[in-house]
């Protein structure tokens, strides 16, 4: 282990979420110095609850970070609030993190774990009840609505298949055919299933005692719902990565671009810079909170692999120097 000045480590981790702090927590009891910049910024801060996390079923995500990073922290790590907007690689090999505030550091690895921007369709109010009653992700939320009046918004190619995913959670499911133009077999597949097609516009969404309680149609019609399921654009927070020349690349269904990730290998998370790893929604857009700590693991794992054998490759050589060989 190097050991490390106020302002270089052996790993900088970008990103302070469930990939990140689990990536920093490997490395920290592999004796790493080990620093993660946390913008506090993290997808979930929405939710009130995670849910299909073995052991920590119901917990809130808040309550999740804190105690990781006092994990982290507990066995030496650093945690740094701020935001990382790029990094140099310098001729050495090693990096120079650049902060918002002017502040830099110096990692000889980088893992990236900054994972992305749920970007909303364009209706007025989901944003405030986005995590809450306007939902995504079944696996998350869809026991909690169970059996409720939920209405899907039809904002892209994903629509009917969301509908018939929610279907399993509750046989009162509506489509919002909103702006988007289905086809007959999306019609015929949706009539198979019993769900109900509402053709308007949906304009707004309409709100009691701090509850959804329908989404107002162009005209001033108010369909009922307690839930509505939207498709938000996945945009990878590449900043970090991008300034390193790692591009983004899109991710399409059905032809449509709906969001963008940061491609790496899938088994470690190594990305095309040697010396740069990612973890999390960053890479794998879809991924839930526990596999996104999975990749933190199998990611930490690969970047200490590669110091011991950066050390080990130094010590030989110093060996054979110091034997004239």
């Amino acid at each position: 282990m190097d050991d490390a000045s106020d302002n270089s480590f052996d790993v900088v981790v970008v990103g302070g979420g469930a990939a990140g702090l689990a990536g920093a927590l490997t490395l920290v009891r592999a004796r790493r110095s080990v620093l993660v910049i946390d913008a506090g910024s993290p997808r979930n801060a929405p939710a009130a609850h995670m849910h299909g996390y073995l052991g920590q079923d119901g917990r809130s995500p808040a309550a999740l970070l804190a105690e990781g990073r006092a994990e982290v922290a507990g066995y030496g790590g650093e945690i740094r609030p701020g935001t990382a907007v790029a990094a140099d690689r310098l001729p050495d090999g090693s990096f120079l993190v650049r902060c918002g505030d002017g502040t830099t550091v110096r990692a000889r690895r980088l893992l990236v774990a900054t994972g992305l921007v749920d970007e909303l369709p364009a209706v007025p109010g989901l944003g405030a009840r986005w995590g809450r009653d306007v939902l995504h992700c079944p696996y998350c939320h869809g026991w909690e609505v169970r059996d409720r009046p939920i209405a899907v918004l039809a904002d892209g190619p994903l629509a009917v298949h969301q509908a018939q995913l929610w279907r399993q959670w509750s046989e009162r499911i509506t489509l919002l055919a909103h702006t988007w133009r289905l086809t007959g077999e999306d019609r015929e597949l949706l009539a198979a299933l019993a769900v109900r097609v509402v053709e308007r516009e949906v304009t707004g969404l309409a709100v009691q005692e701090d509850r959804l309680t329908g989404v107002t149609l162009a005209g001033g019609a108010v369909e009922e719902c307690e839930a509505l399921v939207v498709a938000p654009r996945f945009s990878a927070r590449s900043g970090v990565l991008g300034s390193l020349g790692l591009p983004t690349v899109v991710m399409e269904r059905a032809g449509e671009a709906i969001g963008t990730w940061v491609e790496s290998d899938p088994d470690t998370g190594a990305t095309a810079l040697h010396g740069v790893w990612v973890a999390g929604n960053v890479t794998s857009p879809l991924e839930k909170v526990p596999g996104a700590a999975a990749q933190g693991v199998r990611a930490a794992v690969a970047v200490n692999t590669d110091l011991i054998e950066a050390e080990t490759r130094r010590a030989l050589e110093a060996h054979r120097a110091g034997a004239g060989v």
